[in-house]
């Protein structure tokens, strides 16, 4: 792409004309092309306006306009080729006439004082624009006839007008484009000016553009009052139409003022020429990157077809009044580069502004979700010299004992002959039974029972380590052996302890026998035999 551009912009050469049109007999001041690109309208100081066959290369006679000894300054053709319209003048009369081409019908719209130098058709084909050295603009309804908004007045003659796309805005460049405005339609008042006044006045001066979605405006400017040639508008700029600061980097490349102006439909070419250093160049507008340059003879008017493959161009000589407008061939590479640069610009600024960068700016959005500070709890603290069950009741959170007879005792300090605590309600475990001290076989119970949180399993199948020792084992033994082996590891010998032998394997229990039924509560158990659990 660059070798192409490089070798494009370096190489000036002259354009090829397909096409010259006669007729005129002076100084032609505006072209405009119709829809379809088949045929176009030209005015002149020579007090005519004529329509052109393109295919054929000549004048509709039937269709030549002449005024009555005054200048045709501009022309416009509305988007859907419905109206044509012409406006010219003198100092002390203004000519402003709209066509309908189906019927052939005119109108005169009167309300400047002085010649209408300008004119522009809404996008939408319904209002027309008209600017005049009376220092005003006004705003037209095209099929009544009628004035609508205006007349908007400005520090100077108006030499360009030009709707937004959205027909709320008008642009306006005065005489030598020294001066900028931007007017509220619907408000009537002015939105921005930047510049002022100047005391030189150029016989041509080249339109403007709305680009950016109607967020800037381009227009060749020049940012000192001009009182000479030299000082004329000659470089083009871009400016924020909000504030009318200048964005982006401007088309410079012309040593003399710019006199045609010309911005693709597509926005992606743009044209400009100068009667005065004899170029016509072509740029690529999204890269302001200078494409091509060619050698014209002074081009005065400068205006590209609807699809951007024809530019028109009118010459004009002093010395001989004959001016003519030329047609040639866009040359085909400078506009595929110029769109291609203007694809990869927008598929750029597309990504830029895509939801993977950027959030939505539009629909509903969910409320924002705060966060909650969380309070940071202080580590639980341990006095080691505590037993281990009450450590770990503290850290598990375990309830308090609801015996209060209990409640500054070990649950863990307890003889091996004293009954285990009543097992969890539910509980199926074999080791987690217990078989002294029973209220399910009973019915009352002569010990009150030790509450655990449910979470926690049974004392019998779970046991905390003590420090320094090893975890006991929890075993199921005849009663027999379990006397003999409490004797054994020196367990003290208490009544309560001494066990009748005929309870060794009893035929069945005796009620009568307190001392009995409260030493021992035979039960059966899963595996079988009457048996006690003991824990050593």
């Amino acid at each position: 792409m660059t070798s192409i551009t490089t070798k494009v912009a370096t190489a000036k050469s002259s354009l090829a004309p397909s096409m010259t049109l006669k007729g005129h007999r002076d100084w032609i001041r505006y072209v405009s092309y119709f829809s379809d690109g088949q045929r176009m309208i030209s005015g002149s100081h020579d007090t005519t306006a004529r329509q052109w066959d393109l295919k054929e290369g000549k004048e509709i006679e039937e269709l030549h306009d002449v005024y009555e000894e005054q200048w045709v300054l501009a022309v416009a053709v509305s988007r859907d080729s419905r109206w044509v319209v012409t406006a010219g003048g003198d100092d002390d009369r203004a000519e402003l006439n709209v066509f309908e081409v189906k019927t052939g019908t005119m109108k005169k719209l009167q309300g400047h004082s002085e010649r209408i130098t300008c004119i522009d058709i809404s996008d939408d084909n319904t209002l027309l624009a008209s600017g005049s050295w009376d220092r005003t603009e006004r705003i037209w309804n095209l099929k009544t006839g009628k004035l609508v908004a205006g007349p908007f007045e400005s520090v100077d003659w108006v030499s360009v007008v030009r709707f937004s796309t959205d027909s709320k805005k008008l642009a306006v460049e005065l005489w030598a484009g020294t001066c900028l405005e931007v007017w509220d339609i619907q408000s009537q008042k002015l939105d921005a000016r930047i510049g002022d006044k100047s005391g030189f006045g150029i016989s041509y001066l080249a339109p403007l553009f709305w680009t950016n979605n109607n967020k800037n405006i381009l227009a060749a400017f020049s940012f000192i009052p001009g009182v000479t040639k030299d000082d004329a508008a000659k470089t083009i700029y871009e400016f924020d139409a909000s504030t009318l600061e200048t964005v982006g980097t401007p088309f410079e490349g012309h040593t003399k003022y710019v006199t045609g102006l010309a911005l693709s439909s597509d926005g992606a070419l743009l044209a400009s020429a100068s009667n005065q250093d004899n170029n016509i160049k072509l740029w690529a507008f999204e890269s302001r990157q200078l494409l091509a340059s060619f050698d014209v003879h002074n081009p005065g008017v400068l205006i590209l077809s609807p699809d951007s493959r024809n530019l028109a161009y009118v010459t004009y000589t002093e010395v001989v009044l004959d001016a003519h407008v030329t047609t040639c061939d866009t040359p085909p590479d400078v506009l595929a580069e110029a769109q291609t640069i203007a694809r990869k610009s927008r598929a750029l600024s597309d990504l830029l502004n895509s939801d993977a960068t950027h959030r939505p700016t539009a629909g509903r959005r969910r409320p924002p979700i705060h966060a909650i500070p969380m309070v940071q709890r202080p580590p639980p603290t341990t006095d080691p010299r505590q037993p281990m069950f009450l450590r770990l009741s503290k850290r598990l959170r375990f309830s308090p004992h609801t015996n209060p007879v209990h409640h500054d005792r070990d649950p863990l300090d307890f003889s091996a002959t004293s009954p285990l605590p009543r097992p969890l309600s539910g509980h199926t475990s074999t080791q987690g039974r217990s078989h002294m001290n029973s209220d399910e076989n009973s019915g009352s119970s002569t010990t009150p029972p030790t509450t655990f949180p449910s979470r926690i399993p049974h004392l019998s199948s779970w046991w905390p380590l003590r420090r320094g020792h090893a975890q006991p084992r929890i075993v199921d033994v005849p009663l027999a052996q379990a006397k003999e082996r409490n004797a054994a590891a020196g367990a003290p010998k208490k009544d309560e302890d001494i066990v009748p032998d005929e309870y060794l394997d009893p035929p069945s229990p005796n009620p009568n026998s307190q001392q009995q039924a409260t030493a021992v509560q035979p039960t059966s158990g899963e595996h079988g035999g009457d048996r006690s659990c003991f824990c050593f």
